[in-house]
C-alpha cells in the first residue's frame, strides 16, 4: 500500500467514524433487561400455574418449554418478535424463545418457495446443526459419564 492509498484510507476511516451513529448503551441495556425479564417472567408464570395444578416437576418443565417455544414461534410468524428484537436487542435472545425465533425466521423468509422446499427446508438451516451437534455432544458426555461411573 503506497502513501496515497494510506492517506485515502485514513480519510475514509475518519469520515466513517464521524458519521457512524453512537450506540445508546444505557437505553439498550434497559430495554434488554426489561424484555429479557418479561420473557422469563412469562415462563415463570406458566411454571407456577402448572405447579398449582399439581403437575409433576418433570412435566411442568416440559409444558413450560413447549409453551415458550410455541409463543416464540407464533410471535416470529406474526412479525412481532422481530419488532421486539429490534428494540430489545440481546434481551430477546433468551435461549428458548430465541431458539424458536431462529428456526421460524428463515422458514418465514422462504415461504414463497413452497412448504417443502421453502418453509420445511429452511426451518432446519439453523436447527439442523444445533440438533446434530447437541445430540452428538449429549451422546459423548453420556458415554463418558457411563464409563467414568
Amino acid at each position: 500500500m503506497d502513501a496515497k492509498e494510506r492517506k485515502l484510507k485514513a480519510k475514509f476511516d475518519k469520515i466513517s467514524e464521524q458519521n457512524t451513529p453512537k450506540p445508546k448503551i444505557i437505553q439498550n441495556c434497559f430495554f434488554a433487561f426489561i424484555v429479557g425479564g418479561a420473557i422469563c417472567t412469562v415462563g415463570q408464570f406458566i411454571n407456577e400455574i402448572c405447579i398449582s395444578l399439581d403437575i409433576s416437576k418433570e412435566n411442568t418443565s416440559a409444558i413450560t418449554a413447549i409453551i415458550m417455544v410455541f409463543i416464540g414461534a407464533l410471535f416470529t410468524g406474526l412479525g412481532v418478535y422481530d419488532k421486539l428484537a429490534s428494540k430489545a436487542g440481546a434481551g430477546s435472545v433468551v435461549p428458548i424463545t430465541g431458539f424458536a425465533n431462529s428456526i421460524v425466521a428463515p422458514a418465514m423468509e422462504f415461504k414463497k418457495e413452497g412448504f417443502v422446499f421453502g418453509v420445511a427446508a429452511k426451518m432446519f438451516t439453523i436447527a439442523g446443526p444445533v440438533l446434530v451437534y447437541g445430540i452428538t455432544t449429549s451422546v459423548i458426555v453420556g458415554l463418558g459419564y457411563y464409563f467414568i461411573k
